[in-house]
């Protein structure tokens, strides 16, 4: 890992600092470093992996827009730093239960899907590693929210087309997977309390 990208991760982590991965008690920050390594090997340049491990700042901590755009500014060159944040902001949700407190779940997520089909292929690259990432294991660790979350991430592939092909074919996959996992579960489930 090259310096700035280390510089990178090394903020995400302390933004991070003290929240944990749903299902296991690993620190959040491995989930953005393994979104980041996604990307990286199918090719992302670095900005791509910079808003990777940024990705979930803006919306899951305290950090502000302006907070991490005089970091950025600080470690990269202004067009690098200029684009990674667009990209952060692409990735950041819009459509939040605080900011739209009437709607219900399900209004959120397929607005969320249609502002996220807008994005830049870049943006959408990193999504598809996010769900790839999000979605593993899901079957295991949440077959009660799994149908649920696996739907809201099929709405999302199906908007957002513009990223890297072979990582939008591992995201389906993934998803197919841990939804072939919950049938099977389920379908266990019904045999043994029969």
């Amino acid at each position: 890992m090259d310096s700035k990208l280390g510089l990178v991760r090394d903020f995400a982590a302390l933004a991070h600092e003290g929240q944990q991965r749903r299902y296991t008690p690993d620190p959040y920050i491995v989930h953005p470093v393994r979104v980041m390594e996604l990307c990286a090997f199918h090719g992302a340049d670095r900005c791509i992996q910079y808003a990777a491990l940024l990705h979930d700042v803006l919306e899951d901590t305290d950090v502000t827009l302006e907070q991490m755009q005089i970091f950025l500014h600080s470690v990269l060159g202004t067009e690098d730093a200029v684009r990674t944040l667009g990209l952060v902001v692409e990735l950041t949700d819009v459509y939040t239960k605080a900011h739209y407190p009437g709607w219900n779940r399900q209004k959120r997520r397929q607005k969320e899907a249609q502002r996220l089909g807008r994005t830049s292929a870049g943006a959408q690259t990193i999504k598809y590693a996010d769900i790839i990432d999000n979605c593993n294991g899901i079957a295991k660790h949440d077959p009660d929210f799994g149908p649920l979350f696996l739907h809201e991430c099929t709405l999302v592939l199906d908007r957002i087309r513009e990223g890297n092909s072979a990582l939008h074919e591992q995201a389906r996959r993934t998803v197919q997977e841990e939804q072939h996992s919950l049938m099977m579960v389920k379908e266990y489930n019904k045999r043994h309390t029969a």
